[in-house]
């Protein structure tokens, strides 16, 4: 079997995983898919070492960009998208993500990896954790929801999710309904994800080739994969919820995430 195929057929199963969790647990594919593909990337020697992040964060923000696209869609038709902000925040995060390209690109694959590590392991201990309300301030003015997000969008778009895990918890802190929240953010995964992925592949295209499976830096076998099977088993997961004890399915998630962060780290 060549390598594009290992890599095409092992991503239909990571697509499965990541499209259940998804629908099981709300988060984004980012967590697993870039280090999953990463380590694939490397064991195949497909790419070389210094870009390995930078293939997985690209491919994973275009696989983004369609799962993004169905979950806005569903929030918006029960109107969960809180429209008198969400042009502030998505000129912000549109900014950021576009910018993330250039950042990522500009710093080692070691420091990205750290970056990378650090969020998983921040995003981990929010779901471990049982969530605490503290007290909330009122809406800041556009500008400043501007550029908050905008740096939301560049951290989301240098490590390859699609932004919830950080826009959630600081669109809720200022007073907005989780359900609002949510909605905003998952119409923000959609350009976070369009933005990054513009950066990543306009700076790609002088080391990589369309005939070697490739757009910039994502890698067009692996994209397909992912996107082929997430959807899919996006919905059994959101109809698993019904029968499986969510809230521990997401701490065991959340510990394995510590250990492929803490392994990144060590690696």
């Amino acid at each position: 079997m060549s390598d594009i195929s290992i890599v095409f057929f092992s991503c239909l199963a990571l697509g499965c995983l990541v499209g259940f969790l998804a629908g099981l647990l709300g988060i984004g594919g980012g967590l697993i898919i870039v280090p999953v593909l990463s380590y694939l990337l490397l064991a195949l020697d497909l790419v070389p070492n210094e870009q390995a992040m930078l293939v997985a964060i690209a491919t994973s923000l275009a696989s983004i960009i369609f799962t993004s696209s169905s979950s806005a869609f569903a929030h918006h038709r029960n109107q969960n998208i809180p429209w008198h902000i969400a042009p502030w925040v998505l000129v912000g995060v549109s900014v950021g993500a576009l910018l993330s390209g250039v950042i990522a690109t500009g710093i080692s694959n070691d420091t990205l990896q750290l970056i990378f590590a650090s969020c998983v392991i921040f995003i981990a201990i929010r779901m471990i954790l049982p969530h605490q309300p503290k007290e909330q301030s009122a809406l800041p003015h556009g500008s400043i929801l501007t550029l908050g997000t905008s740096v939301i969008g560049a951290i989301s778009g240098m490590v390859g999710i699609g932004g919830g895990a950080l826009l959630v918890p600081f669109l809720t802190y200022f007073k907005l309904d989780m359900r609002k929240a949510i909605g905003c953010a998952a119409l923000s995964g959609i350009l976070i994800a369009t933005f990054g992925v513009v950066g990543y592949i306009s700076l790609g295209l002088q080391y990589h080739d369309i005939n070697e499976g490739f757009i910039g830096y994502v890698y067009l076998p692996a994209l397909i994969g992912i996107v082929l099977t997430s959807a899919l088993f996006a919905q059994l997961g959101a109809k698993a919820v019904q029968y499986l004890p969510v809230k521990i399915i997401k701490r065991i998630f959340a510990a394995l995430l510590v250990i492929v962060a803490i392994r990144m780290l060590s690696s």
